[in-house]
């Protein structure tokens, strides 16, 4: 069985940058001075995949530059699949965790929309000990939010448009781009 693209697919090459790898790295390095400076050198980084895997490589490198000594560990949750829409429940696909009692937690993800992911991996490393859990975003979506959730750190605001590239995707499509580019 092969590859099935969605029937909107476009070519990369036609998908016009939001946001250029430059100033990605750009935010990226202002956005691991604010937490090195706020948090400290030791925190755990829980990324949330898969989209926010790109990220993450590059904001730990920034934070490593900035004198920060992070442990990584990720977990998987789901409300999209294959859809530009989110279903609206949150199912724990899985967690790789070490013990996070006591810790404190930098939560990261690619993307705050509706807030309902975010608020449910808060809780949950919550549920766990997490002595406190602070949220750092790539891209905020603030008028799509449904929940009560606002990040700590974010890198761009954006405008209600669906956004590829740079670990998110649409259909398994489109994480390898090296900027962010509206569909």
């Amino acid at each position: 069985m092969g590859f099935i693209r969605p029937d909107d697919y476009r070519a990369p090459e036609l998908i016009t940058p939001l946001f250029t790898a430059e100033q990605i790295a750009t935010t990226q390095s202002k956005l691991a001075r604010s937490i090195r400076q706020e948090l400290g050198q030791e925190l755990l980084v829980m990324g949330l995949l898969k989209g926010s895997f790109v990220f993450i490589a590059d904001l730990v490198r920034a934070m490593h530059h900035r004198g920060c000594t992070p442990q990584i560990d990720f977990m998987t949750l789901s409300s999209y699949g294959n859809d530009k829409e989110s279903s609206g429940a949150v199912r724990m696909m899985s967690a790789h965790h070490d013990d996070l009692e006591g810790k404190p937690i930098l939560l990261v993800d690619d993307i705050l929309e509706s807030g309902r992911t975010l608020s449910f991996a808060k809780q949950w490393l919550f549920d766990r000990g997490a002595a406190s859990v602070h949220v750092c975003v790539l891209l905020d979506k603030p008028h799509k939010r449904v929940m009560p959730i606002e990040a700590d750190y974010v890198g761009f605001t954006i405008e209600d448009q669906f956004v590829v590239g740079y670990g998110l995707d649409y259909a398994g499509y489109y994480r390898e781009l090296p900027f962010i580019g509206a569909l």
